[in-house]
């Protein structure tokens, strides 16, 4: 398979099938904390990067060969080895995802493009996004996310705000916390400002404990975690 991975086991999305919709490290960010390793497409460019028939070709084959295993699916999750928000004809994936299955579509994104009209509505069919959100201050952002040169934080927040407005299925808001670059009190305390703002039906809440793209970075003490979540409050789950 070349566009399927899994299934496996998440803590956040529980047993889910995962599809990939661009080459690897195909993203506008270069996370510091990224599992991938570095990005080596750094790019705000949308287009076919994957012909979405091969995947819908891919997940009939999936599913005829595995019919039990799919009856257990709690997701089928559009993410993969890069942004998946970059192919623009995400919004035709999702429609040939249901004439196929019923599995619940679960699209994970670093938020960058949901201040496009046209992205937003083109995930509308989803039923969970799950964007993440690591800083509210661009200094930060930059430190931590290592964005594609004129991407704003502000431009993110926004897109955030409407998808709440537009999107009727669930919002999953993930926040990354690395060790000295976004954990601050003050910031963490702008950042529920914002949050509230956002409305998401959750808050998931991670601190890298795997290998990641830059080393030396330092996990959030459960202590400090425990003390965000308190200030994030009653919708923030720690993972």
């Amino acid at each position: 398979m070349r566009y399927i991975y899994g299934p496996v086991n998440s803590r956040r999305l529980g047993y889910s099938l995962g599809l990939s919709l661009t080459p690897f490290k195909a993203c506008s960010f270069d996370c510091v904390y990224c599992q991938l390793g570095r990005t080596t497409d750094l790019t705000v460019k949308r287009k076919k990067y994957i012909d979405i028939k091969e995947i819908l070709k891919e997940l009939k084959a999936w599913i005829k060969e595995n019919k039990n295993t799919a009856k257990k699916l709690h997701f089928i999750t559009l993410s993969g080895m890069g942004e998946p928000t970059l192919n623009s004809d995400i919004g035709g994936l999702i429609k040939g995802i249901r004439k196929i299955t019923q599995v619940p579509i679960a699209v994970i994104t670093n938020s960058t493009f949901l201040k496009d009209y046209n992205l937003r509505q083109a995930i509308l069919g989803a039923d969970l996004v799950v964007p993440s959100l690591d800083a509210v201050k661009q200094d930060i952002f930059e430190n931590i996310d290592k964005p594609k040169k004129g991407i704003k934080i502000e431009d993110i927040i926004k897109g955030l705000i409407i998808l709440r407005q537009e999107f009727k299925g669930k919002i999953w808001l993930e926040v990354m916390l690395v060790k000295g670059i976004n954990d601050s009190i003050p910031h963490i305390k702008k950042l529920k400002v914002i949050i509230d703002k956002i409305k998401p039906d959750k808050i998931q809440l991670n601190s890298p404990v795997r290998r990641t793209a830059v080393e030396g970075l330092k996990s959030v003490s459960d202590s400090k975690l425990k003390q965000i979540k308190s200030i994030l409050g009653s919708k923030c789950e720690v993972y």
